[in-house]
C-alpha cells in the first residue's frame, strides 16, 4: 500500500463490507475506525460518538463526538468534528473550509454552558448527555481541544494550534487528515513529535555532554525551566508521554503529586535540589555550541519516558502557580536513540529510570516476553478452516504498529499471495483488541469502557504482576481460547446491531458488559463458555449466539437508564455501580436448559 489513494481505497472496502454485514451507517464505522487511532495515539483519552447538527442563537452547532470527559483527562476537553467521504479518490479541503467546520463545534460547546440550550434537548439525545457533561466539567477545563478528523486531503499542517478562547479557556486546533493517518499506520510509528526550544518554548536549553565520542548513544544533562516544560504538556498532552508509561500518570500516587505541588507553590527555587527530574529520549538534537557552551536548540520525537508526574504537576501550575513557574528549573537526562533501535533500547531506560516503581514500565512496551509469546503464536498455530472452506489461516498479532502491514510489503507475488490467504486482514488483532477482549470476559467491562489506552494500562499492568508466577499458563491452549474469546466479540459487532432492542449507539459498552454478564451467570452454575468449540468452528455457535444477544440485551436497558445524576451513557458505563445494576438483572437465556453452547469445563486453568 504505497499511496495515500490506495490506503483510502482499501479502508472504504473494508468499511463497505463491515456496513453490508451489521447495518451500521458507513459514517459511523468510519469515525470509530478513524478515531480508535487518535485513541491509540494518545490524542484523546477515550472516543464517544455524538453526532448532532442544529442550531441556537441563529449559529450553527454541530459535533460528532468527544474524547472523554476533562476531568479523567488532565482538564482537556477534546470535541471532534468528523467529515468522511464515501470516495476512492479523497478529496482536499481548505483552510476555509476547516475554519468553517471548528466554528461549529466551537459553537456546540459554548452552547453548552448555557442551561437553556441543554434544557432544550431531548434527554435521550446522545448530544445531551454531552452538553451536560460540558457544562459540570466546565471548572475543570483547562483547555479545549478542537479535532477535525476526515478521510479527505488538507494541504498544510495543523496541530494544536493556538485559536482564541471560550469564556476565557483557551481552544485548540487540530486537524487529523488522510495523510496523517497514512504516514501512522503505514510507517508503524508513532507520530513524531519536533520541539523547537529556541523558537517556540522561550529559549534553548543549557546542557552538558554526558557520553563519550564513540559512544552509540549520545546523552545530555540539560536543565528546563518549570513554564518550557509545563507549556510542552500544554500543547501535546500525553502525547510527550512515552505511550507505555502512560498508565503510571493515570495511577499516580497522590502523595507523591501533593509534594511536587507543594514545592511549586511554596519553595519553586528549590525544585531542582527536591526532584529527581526527567529521563526523555529522541530521535535526532540540535545542538549550538559556537560560543563553547552547549545548548540544546530543538529535538526531534521528544519522549519523557520517566518524570510524568513532575510533567503533569507543572502543568497543573500554569493555572494554579503560573507566577512560581519562572523559578521552576528541572534537570533533564536525554538521551539520542536512533529510531531503528529504539524498540530495543528505549525500553529499557524506561525499565531502569521507573525502577522504583512496583510494576516495571518495560511491561508496557511491545518486547515484553508476553506480547513476544502471543507473536510466536499467531505466526506457526494455524486455526482449522472455517465452515465452507478447506483453508487453515493465522490470526496475525501486531505487537508493534504497522507489523502486518509491514510484512505483506516484504511478500511480493506469490508470497504476497500467500501472505494474503494465510493472513487474512479480518484476523488481524492488536494488543488494544486483545486488552479489550480479556478484560470482557474477566468481568471487567467498566474498565473496558473507560478507553483503550486507560483499559490497555490495566491489563498490562495484571501481566506485568502475574507473569513471573503464571507464565506457564500463557500457553498454546491459552492462546487458542484467546482467539476463541476474539472470536466471540466480533461476532457480537455484527450481530447486536441487527437487533429490533439495540438503542442505535453504544454498541462497544453493550458488547462488553454482555459478555461479562454471560461469563458471570455462567459461573454461578459452575459452567464455563465452551471456547474450543468456538475455536474448533471458528465462529459463535447458534445457541450461544442467542444467549450472548440476550445478555447484551439486559445490558443495554441498564446502560441506556443510567442512575439518577447521570445522563451520560458512556460516562455511566464506566462507573463500579453501572456494572453492579447490570449483575442484579435476572435474564432469561433461550437454551438455558440444554446449553449446548456451555459445558463444565476443567476449571484449574486460570486463564
Amino acid at each position: 500500500m504505497n499511496s495515500v489513494e490506495d490506503f483510502n481505497s482499501e479502508l472504504l472496502a473494508g468499511l463497505r463490507a463491515e456496513h453490508s454485514e451489521t447495518d451500521i451507517p458507513l459514517v459511523d464505522l468510519a469515525f470509530d475506525r478513524f478515531c480508535g487511532t487518535l485513541e491509540s495515539e494518545g490524542e484523546i483519552e477515550a472516543v464517544e460518538r455524538v453526532a448532532f447538527v442544529g442550531t441556537s442563537s441563529g449559529k450553527t452547532l454541530r459535533i460528532d463526538g468527544t474524547g472523554g470527559d476533562p476531568r479523567d483527562a488532565d482538564g482537556v476537553l477534546s470535541v471532534i468534528i468528523f467529515e468522511m467521504f464515501d470516495q476512492d479518490a479523497p478529496p482536499t479541503i481548505n483552510a476555509a473550509d476547516a475554519k468553517r467546520l471548528f466554528s461549529h463545534v466551537m459553537n456546540f460547546v459554548a452552547a453548552s454552558l448555557r442551561r437553556t440550550f441543554r434544557d432544550g434537548l431531548h434527554p435521550e439525545m446522545p448530544a445531551a448527555g454531552t452538553a451536560q457533561m460540558i457544562a459540570s466539567a466546565w471548572k475543570s477545563v483547562t483547555k479545549v481541544k478542537l479535532i477535525l478528523v476526515t478521510n479527505a486531503i488538507y494541504s498544510a499542517r495543523i496541530d494544536a494550534v493556538l485559536a482564541g478562547a471560550i469564556a476565557e479557556i483557551p481552544v485548540t486546533y487540530n486537524i487529523w487528515d488522510l495523510t496523517r493517518f497514512h504516514r501512522i499506520e503505514t510507517s508503524g510509528a508513532r507520530e513524531k513529535i519536533v520541539v523547537r526550544f529556541d523558537r517556540d518554548f522561550g529559549g534553548a536549553l543549557p546542557a552538558l555532554i554526558a557520553s563519550g565520542d564513540d559512544t552509540a548513544f549520545p546523552s545530555y544533562l540539560a536543565v528546563i525551566r518549570g513554564r518550557q516544560l509545563a507549556e510542552l504538556y500544554e500543547r501535546w498532552g500525553a502525547r510527550l508521554l512515552e505511550s507505555n508509561i502512560r498508565s503510571f500518570i493515570q495511577a499516580r500516587r497522590r502523595s507523591v503529586n501533593d509534594g511536587i505541588r507543594t514545592t511549586i507553590r511554596d519553595e519553586p527555587e528549590m525544585f531542582f535540589s527536591y526532584n529527581n527530574g526527567l529521563s526523555a529520549t529522541a530521535d535526532q538534537v540540535e545542538i549550538d555550541g559556537s560560543d563553547g557552551t552547549i545548548r540544546i536548540l530543538a529535538a526531534h520525537n521528544l519522549q519523557i519516558v520517566n518524570g510524568g508526574q513532575t510533567t503533569a504537576s507543572l502543568h497543573a501550575a500554569l493555572r494554579q502557580s503560573p507566577g512560581n513557574l519562572d523559578r521552576v528549573h528541572v534537570q533533564v537526562k536525554l538521551t539520542v536513540v536512533p529510531p531503528d533501535v529504539s524498540e530495543d533500547v528505549v525500553p529499557n531506560i524506561s525499565k531502569f529510570a521507573n525502577s522504583q516503581n512496583k510494576i516495571d514500565a518495560a511491561d508496557f512496551f511491545s518486547n515484553h516476553p508476553f506480547h513476544l509469546r502471543v507473536e510466536e503464536f499467531s505466526r506457526r498455530l494455524f486455526a482449522p478452516p472455517a465452515q465452507g472452506t478447506n483453508r487453515q489461516t493465522l490470526w496475525f498479532y501486531e505487537r508493534a504498529k504497522g507489523q502486518y502491514l509491514v510484512e505483506r510489503a516484504r511478500a511480493v507475488g506469490a508470497d504476497r499471495t500467500k501472505f494474503d490467504r494465510e493472513c487474512p486482514k479480518a484476523q488481524l488483532f492488536l494488543k488494544t483488541d486483545l486488552a479489550k477482549v480479556e478484560y470482557s470476559f474477566r468481568m471487567k467491562p467498566d474498565t473496558v469502557s473507560k478507553g483503550a489506552q486507560k483499559n490497555f494500562a490495566a491489563f498490562a499492568t495484571d501481566i506485568g504482576e502475574t507473569w513471573s508466577d503464571e507464565e506457564a499458563g500463557f500457553d498454546e491452549v491459552w492462546f487458542r481460547r484467546a482467539v476463541a474469546r476474539i472470536i466471540v466479540f466480533r461476532a457480537l459487532e455484527k450481530a447486536v446491531p441487527r437487533q429490533d432492542w439495540y438503542p442505535g449507539g453504544y454498541r462497544a459498552n453493550i458488547i462488553t458488559y454482555g459478555i461479562a454478564k454471560l461469563v458471570h451467570d455462567s459461573g454461578r452454575t459452575g459452567r464455563a463458555i465452551n471456547l474450543d468449540d468456538v475455536w474448533a468452528a471458528q465462529s459463535v455457535p447458534e445457541a450461544l449466539m442467542r444467549d450472548l444477544l440476550s445478555a447484551c440485551e439486559a445490558a443495554a436497558d441498564v446502560l441506556t437508564s443510567p442512575a439518577a445524576g447521570l445522563k451520560n451513557v458512556t460516562e455511566w458505563a464506566k462507573k463500579p455501580t453501572c456494572w453492579d445494576a447490570v449483575l442484579q438483572c435476572a435474564v432469561s437465556y433461550p437454551d438455558e436448559d440444554a446449553a449446548p453452547r456451555i459445558r463444565i469445563v476443567a476449571r484449574a486453568r486460570a486463564h
